[in-house]
């Protein structure tokens, strides 16, 4: 199994920043893209930002310019930079990890349990 643990939630003023970091642990052979996705209450959850093991990225538009993902595969580790953060943004935000556990193991989607990231003043 991998496990994914977030860290970093809390509660911020509108036009603060906060920096969500995500690290993987178990049994890894290798992890490939990493991603971080939100879920605000009573909306469905949605991507917010993605990165290949190579550094490819790409974000929702609602965020782009002001969130920044960046990941350190030597820690197995991703994280999100949010700058300038709206009321908007507030979501229980979850890290997710496409990655296999062996070298005959079919790869497949890991999801950790959420922070709580609050944007109000």
């Amino acid at each position: 199994q991998v496990q994914l643990v977030e860290s970093g939630g809390g509660l911020v003023q509108p036009g603060g920043s906060l920096r969500l970091s995500c690290a993987a642990s178990g049994r890894i052979f290798r992890i490939n893209a990493m991603g971080w996705y939100r879920q605000a209450p009573g909306k469905q959850r949605e991507l917010v930002a993605i990165i290949t093991s190579g550094g490819s990225t790409n974000y929702a538009d609602i965020v782009k310019g002001r969130f920044t993902i960046s990941r350190d595969n030597a820690k197995n580790t991703v994280y999100l930079q949010m700058n300038s953060l709206k009321p908007e943004d507030t979501a229980v935000y979850f890290c997710n990890a496409d990655a296999t556990e062996g070298r005959l193991y079919p790869s497949r989607a890991y999801w950790g349990q959420g922070t709580q990231v609050t944007v109000s003043s």
